[in-house]
């Protein structure tokens, strides 16, 4: 396996993890306070599971500058939501609408940066 598989791979992980957070960020909006737990969780575990392989592949293989960037900005995002999770999801608070804009803004732009170091 090679690191552009490893990439598309993880761009395929992250499109279902983009749908999921998006369904999220709908409910958000439209007047629920939490998204249910399992989304969020399965939201997370496909976000990590992207992350992780894609960091494999920067570490045995060597990827493009552009992703490692995309990266860093999808560890940022994951930081969002971790505290999205660990702040308010799992103290049964409203999210808080700037944190889940700017948690998909990083996210969106890190894996827009990844699929163009294709």
């Amino acid at each position: 396996m090679d690191s552009k598989l490893m990439i598309q791979t993880a761009l395929a992980l992250l499109a279902i993890t983009a749908a999921g957070g998006l369904l999220m960020a709908f409910q958000r909006f439209a007047g629920a306070e939490r998204p249910p737990s399992w989304l969020a969780m399965v939201h997370g575990l496909l976000a990590g599971s992207a992350l992780t392989l894609l960091l494999f592949a920067g570490f045995a293989y060597g990827i493009p500058r552009l992703t490692w960037i995309g990266m860093g900005l999808l560890v940022l995002a994951a930081l969002g939501g971790v505290y999205l999770n660990l702040n308010f999801h799992d103290k049964r608070l409203p999210l808080p609408k700037p944190i889940v804009i700017g948690h998909a803004v990083l996210a969106v732009v890190g894996v827009g940066l990844i699929f163009a170091s294709l």
